[in-house]
This record gives structure tokens, C-alpha cells and sequence, in this order.
């Protein structure tokens, strides 16, 4: 890896970070001020336990992006998002058109990632770990 390349990958980490944490809060707060619709709509598509799975998945997908936003003990939410994302492209989303299915693969794929390089210099994961 080059200097430069090692000098912004802190940045782009943090960029990764931004992007992703806004969706997954934006879509987790939808999901929690409108919960008895996530519910409904998760029993219509056979989500077993539809009524608890719309709770873990609003949860996970709010407190997971704020929790990535922050790079805060960010394996975990990356994990636990990578999973959701999986699970709405298989119950919802393959059999369609790959338009539909894009955002939901793009953001398994970003989890994954960040999973994989961590959160960088600019999170609090780092300035944990660096006391």
C-alpha cells in the first residue's frame, strides 16, 4: 500500500462509517415509529415471530447505526447488519429485479468489509484501544 493510500484509508473507513450508520438509523427509526407496519409487513412475507423480529431487526438496525456511525464496538453491529441484509435479500428481494436488491447487497457488502478492516483511527473502537 502506498503512503497516500495509507494516509486517507483512515478517512475512507470513516466515510464508509458515515454512510452506512445514516441509513441504518434512518431505517431503524422507521422501523420503530412504525412498528405494528414493520410487524404486519414481516408476517406477510413468513418471517417467523414476526411481531418479536420486527422489534430485533428495528433495534438492531437503529442502535447497530449508531453504533457504526460512531465505530463504537462496531464487530458486533457490522455482523448483526451484514445478517439483516442477507435476510431481506432472501425474503425479499431475489426472484426480482436487480434494482430492487442493490442498496441491500451493497450495504451486506460494506458490513462485511468494514468487518473485515474495522473501524479506523477515526472511532471510538480506536481511541479504546489506544488509551
Amino acid at each position: 500500500m502506498s503512503q497516500l493510500e495509507s494516509k486517507h484509508s483512515d478517512l475512507a473507513l470513516l466515510l464508509l462509517r458515515v454512510g452506512v450508520g445514516i441509513i441504518f438509523i434512518y431505517a431503524g427509526w422507521g422501523k420503530l415509529t412504525g412498528i405494528e407496519g414493520t410487524q404486519e409487513f414481516f408476517g406477510n412475507i413468513g418471517i417467523p415471530m414476526a411481531g418479536i423480529m420486527a422489534w430485533v431487526v428495528a433495534i438492531v438496525e437503529f442502535f447497530g447505526g449508531i453504533m457504526v456511525l460512531f465505530g463504537a464496538y462496531a464487530k458486533i453491529p457490522y455482523l448483526l447488519l451484514a445478517i439483516v441484509m442477507l435476510v431481506a435479500l432472501f425474503t425479499t428481494k431475489l426472484g426480482g429485479e436487480f434494482p430492487a436488491a442493490r442498496l441491500d447487497l451493497m450495504l451486506l457488502l460494506t458490513n462485511l468489509a468494514l468487518f473485515l478492516l474495522g473501524s479506523g483511527r477515526f472511532s471510538v473502537d480506536y481511541k479504546i484501544a489506544n488509551r
